[in-house]
């Protein structure tokens, strides 16, 4: 589902250049859960934006279902983005002026899916938020808010989902409930994972784990 190959990131800075990211090998099978683990700035959330599209790579290529991203232009990995990958974020990423059901229909609509309020509807009960549904972000919880947001990652049944520190700001009762949610839905859609975190006993929770240190895999993946 997912291949790098010599994947490195540099940019500019007032101290001269900066390797974010060198020499990255790695694959990810479909249906596998795989975490990415390393201390802030050793490059996680750089190598997930990569391995998105979001942005291009100084070096190396990258494969997602066999389609080689680093080959498409912006439209082309956004369309890309749209019918393979979900998305859930650390700050959540609702749109404020949208309430629950909303943000959850709003990538059905993009798609142009059959039925969004349906669908959008059946998954906030999957989540436990179908008293929620008018809601809009602020006056919801943060462990409320990371239900809606995984309700919309998984709204057009991606193949592959990317987590960028999940529950990173949550506390540890509600993020608990929340990773017994994203890997019970992972689970039943058979979605691949790729998940960034700093968290060991997360990291422990799939079938393997990464550690990046200074922007490097130690160990071939």
């Amino acid at each position: 589902m997912i291949q790098a190959r010599n994947l490195g990131m540099e940019v500019d800075s007032p101290e001269g250049r900066l390797h974010l990211l060198q020499d990255i090998d790695l694959s990810v099978m479909p249906g596998e859960a795989v975490a990415v683990l390393g201390v802030s700035g050793s490059g996680k959330s750089t190598l997930l934006g990569l391995l998105a599209g979001l942005d291009r790579p100084t070096t190396g290529q990258i494969w997602l279902d066999g389609i080689e991203i680093t080959a498409l232009d912006e439209d082309g990995r956004a369309a890309l983005r749209a019918r393979l990958l979900g998305f859930v974020f650390q700050s959540f990423q609702l749109l404020p002026n949208l309430n629950a059901l909303e943000n959850v229909m709003l990538p059905l609509e993009l798609a142009g899916a059959d039925a969004p309020h349906e669908r959008a509807a059946e998954l906030l009960a999957v989540v436990g938020l179908s008293e929620r549904a008018r809601h809009l972000p602020h006056q919801l919880s943060g462990g409320e808010q990371q239900r809606v947001a995984i309700a919309r990652a998984f709204a057009t049944r991606p193949r592959l989902l990317l987590a960028d520190e999940p529950t990173g700001n949550l506390d540890t009762r509600t993020g608990a409930q929340v990773i017994d949610l994203l890997f019970g839905l992972n689970a039943e859609h058979g979605t691949t994972l790729l998940l960034v975190t700093h968290d060991a006993g997360l990291a422990g929770r799939c079938d393997r784990a990464l550690e990046l240190e200074a922007g490097r895999l130690p160990i071939p993946a």
